[in-house]
């Protein structure tokens, strides 16, 4: 399994457990943070690391020489 393939796996499977946590846990309450913001913020992770790992893959397919 390459570092990029590892990277789009992960940042997909973030990216989609944040969207669900952003749509659903709206009527949550914690003391300290909500549920909703927690989300967003694992969408935006999720989406950086789907960006980097896009940019690995490319990476890797261009000839070095």
């Amino acid at each position: 399994m390459t570092n990029a393939y590892k990277q789009l796996l992960e940042g997909g499977v973030t990216l989609v457990i944040g969207l669900a946590l952003w749509l659903f846990t709206g009527d949550i309450e914690l003391p300290v943070v909500t549920l909703t913001k927690i989300g967003v913020v694992m969408m935006c992770w999720g989406g950086a690391q789907l960006l980097y790992g896009s940019y690995l893959s490319l990476g890797g397919q261009r000839s070095k020489g």
